[in-house]
């Protein structure tokens, strides 16, 4: 099949990579969005699906609002098949009808649960102890087409999203070659979600990231791990934006936001309920270090208190 894929972030890079080796399908486009400016120089940087795309000799195409900018190059290219994965775009039904097999989507969650724009975020920071991969039918709404297949995946007990984001992405590709294997020989089934089951997550912002420290030791932990390795978890230190890469949680209690025990090992703060221990911290300015690195030379009272 005539295949046009498009995908934006690393999350879409796998999968590409393994249709690329499959017999009888060519790639013969892909789109992302535009080129945008990264990091404090704000320097001009490619999607990683474009670099990916360069390096292999495929045709990139890029815009900032497909729906407006795309449909002519779509119908000129004239695809069977197109396969969105972290796009990022809504498609239009003038684009969705180009294809003669559709457009499929590969997304991070087990649908009709985690549609939206941040599925493993929002199953990290709810605690869940499984998710997996949907390959659906993309229709006009968002993440609400039939389901072609699902597969599972078990959730590590200190899995971070950058963790979670990489099996997924390699479970995606699995599933993606599979569902073009049914689509090929006809055998493709199609399930209507249960929209009365859906649940619906947003785009992260780094505001997001702020600690409460009246949430439970659960909670913010959960935090901490579905923000890493972007945008972070964060608190106040002396004022300061102080981020926290990992964590554990304690039994002790103490005040709210308060150290309630500190040792040359040991830096352990008060929550909502229960308490948690840095282990990966980055003061303000400064580098990401291990939490017994970073008390080296520093004095923490019990009592001292984060968020201000």
């Amino acid at each position: 099949m005539k295949i046009v894929y498009l995908g934006t972030p690393d999350f879409s890079v796998e999968p590409l990579k393994r249709i690329l080796q499959l017999e009888g399908h060519e790639v013969v486009a892909v789109v992302c969005n535009n080129d945008k400016p990264f990091g404090r120089k704000k320097i001009l940087t490619a999607p990683p699906v474009k670099v990916f795309a360069k390096e292999n000799g495929i045709r990139v195409l890029q815009y900032d609002k497909i729906r407006k900018e795309g449909v002519e190059d779509l119908k000129s290219i004239n695809p069977d098949i197109m396969i969105t994965c972290a796009f990022g775009q809504i498609l239009s039904q003038e684009i969705l009808d180009i294809p003669k097999f559709g457009v499929i989507n590969i997304h991070a969650s087990l649908l009709p649960y985690y549609r939206g724009a941040s599925p493993i975020h929002y199953a990290l920071l709810n605690g869940e102890k499984k998710t997996g991969i949907t390959i659906m039918k993309t229709d006009v709404g968002i993440d609400t087409g039939d389901i072609i297949l699902q597969k599972e995946l078990e959730i590590l007990p200190n899995e971070n999203c950058g963790s979670l984001f990489s099996r997924l992405s390699i479970l995606g590709a699995e599933c993606v070659v599979d569902a073009l294997n049914l689509i090929e020989e006809g055998k493709a089934t199609f399930t209507p979600q249960d929209n009365k089951l859906a649940t619906f997550t947003k785009i992260i912002e780094k505001k997001d990231a702020l600690i409460e420290w009246n949430d439970s030791a659960d909670k913010i932990f959960n935090q901490v791990r579905a923000f890493n390795p972007s945008p972070i978890a964060f608190t106040l230190l002396n004022g300061e934006p102080f981020k926290i890469y990992e964590c554990e949680i304690s039994e002790r209690e103490g005040n709210v936001g308060e150290v309630i025990f500190v040792d040359k090992n040991t830096l352990c703060v008060g929550c909502g309920n229960n308490s948690i221990n840095l282990k990966i911290v980055q003061k303000s300015g400064g580098k990401t270090v291990n939490i017994k690195d970073f008390l080296l030379g520093k004095k923490f009272d019990v009592g001292f208190k984060f968020g201000v």
